[in-house]
């Protein structure tokens, strides 16, 4: 298994790599000769003559964000008048032009509050003579919240919860988010205005929809203060969910309270977006990376979402298959799919979706010695852990009960990370700066 160790590991590598947030910008944003170009080629770039401009203000927040913004200072240097961006603790780089504020991810804390209230005070400040350059990534929903008054950062974070715990989908979660906050939602949009602003996302949804990204702070929101109630009904989270953010949300559903900007909005006038990164663009590279080490590779999909349980046994039936019958192809084969799955939480354990993906697959591949599996985050972490993901071969099971360990115990307590750590199956790679959701590797020879 060594070799397929490596392999895989030269596979994730290069997936990193290729959404590696200071690439991503320098492929959409050239200066030229006092002018900016944004866009991806040449002939489609939209051209800013920063000459017009009184200020250039940057912000924004994410796991990938600080890498922007280096990305971002090393095109501009001094055009930059000020920026403000929110990153997780730890996920720096060192910065000239702009300041930098540590906060709490996944869970939000009151660094965030303070970053994102001064981030909506300083786009409030801009005026249509000034350009917002905005950079968001996978982790600004948590990194950057400002709920109304009325709403205490405690109720919010409980609401967070408890729709994570339920197993309730990234669009579900953002949707009631969105509804009480005023930065998500198009609403740093409403504030910028009448400013310009150009949006560059790293994209950590499934389907890449622009307006799930972060909350969608500067993009308009497709769902209603009706959708989060009925978000909140589907869960029967109702006697659970904070009572001050249940009223909000009837207020707003009763129309008394102004939802967040919509398509056709005369704000989103002044606001060009673009997704510089994604998981295709990782499996794309992933797959390049495959095909050069002599694998047979295929992309199943990179929109696979739901409770990580039913695809960790529909991804290892397609192994098995493989192994069995050369479909959909005869090894050495690289079988890599993307997206973002749900963990519906039942124990105490420590662990996260891809190391539960893992524990789950080696269940289902056990005995089949020539296949490896691992799930890993390309954002560099799996929970609240400090591993990426997990491996898990044929041998998996039997080596964790020649240790006295009961892999089903494991998994019906949610303790993935403790199951493979005493293994030393974890990935552990450190934070990325990147976030485009997670990578599933299946090498079989």
């Amino acid at each position: 298994m060594s070799d397929l160790r490596k392999d895989l590991e030269a596979i994730y590598s290069r997936a990193i790599s290729s959404v590696s947030p200071v690439s991503a910008v320098r492929n959409y944003l050239r200066l030229e000769n006092g002018r900016l170009l944004a866009g991806n080629s040449i002939d489609s770039a939209k051209e800013f003559d920063l000459i017009k401009y009184n200020k250039i203000i940057v912000v924004g927040a994410g796991k990938a964000t600080a890498g922007m913004a280096k990305a971002v200072e090393e095109i501009l240097g001094p055009w930059i008048s000020e920026g403000l961006i929110i990153v997780k603790y730890g996920y720096t780089e060192e910065l000239d032009f702009i300041k930098t504020l540590e906060a709490s991810h996944p869970v939000p804390d009151e660094n965030g509050i303070e970053g994102a209230r001064k981030i909506r005070e300083l786009l409030l400040s801009a005026d249509e003579n000034d350009l917002v350059i905005s950079l968001i990534s996978g982790g600004g929903s948590s990194l950057m919240p400002l709920p109304p008054e009325n709403i205490p950062l405690e109720d919010k974070k409980k609401a967070t919860d408890l729709l994570l715990k339920c197993g309730a989908g990234i669009h579900e979660i953002n949707a009631v988010r969105k509804h009480i906050s005023l930065v998500k939602g198009g609403n740093l949009a409403r504030a910028a205005y009448p400013a310009t602003v150009i949006n560059l996302m790293i994209s950590d949804v499934v389907g890449d929809n622009m307006d799930v990204i972060a909350s969608g702070p500067f993009v308009p929101d497709n769902s209603t203060f009706e959708d989060a109630g009925k978000i909140i009904a589907k869960y029967k989270l109702q006697n659970s969910i904070p009572s001050g953010i249940s009223d909000y949300i009837n207020l707003g559903a009763g129309e008394k309270i102004d939802d967040n900007p919509k398509h056709g909005d005369v704000i989103f006038g002044r606001v060009v977006n673009y997704i510089i990164a994604s998981n295709m663009i990782a499996l794309s590279s992933a797959k390049e990376e495959g095909e050069n080490s002599g694998y047979n590779t295929i992309i199943l999909s990179s929109l696979f979402q739901g409770e990580t349980e039913n695809l960790a046994r529909m991804h290892s039936e397609i192994a098995k298959e493989a192994v069995l019958s050369s479909n959909p192809a005869s090894a050495p084969l690289c079988l890599l799919s993307g997206g973002e799955t749900t963990v519906r939480v039942r124990g105490n354990g420590m662990g996260g979706r891809n190391m539960e993906f893992t524990m789950h697959a080696a269940l289902h591949i056990n005995g089949y010695k020539n296949i490896l599996i691992a799930s890993v985050g390309t954002d560099g972490t799996d929970g609240p852990t400090d591993a990426a993901g997990a491996f898990a071969d044929g041998t998996t099971v039997l080596r964790a009960e020649k240790k006295g360990i009961s892999i089903t115990d494991y998994i019906e307590n949610n303790d993935s990370y403790n199951f493979f750590k005493q293994l030393g199956d974890l990935i552990i790679t450190g934070p990325t700066n990147t976030n485009v959701m997670d990578i599933r590797i299946i090498l079989i020879k």
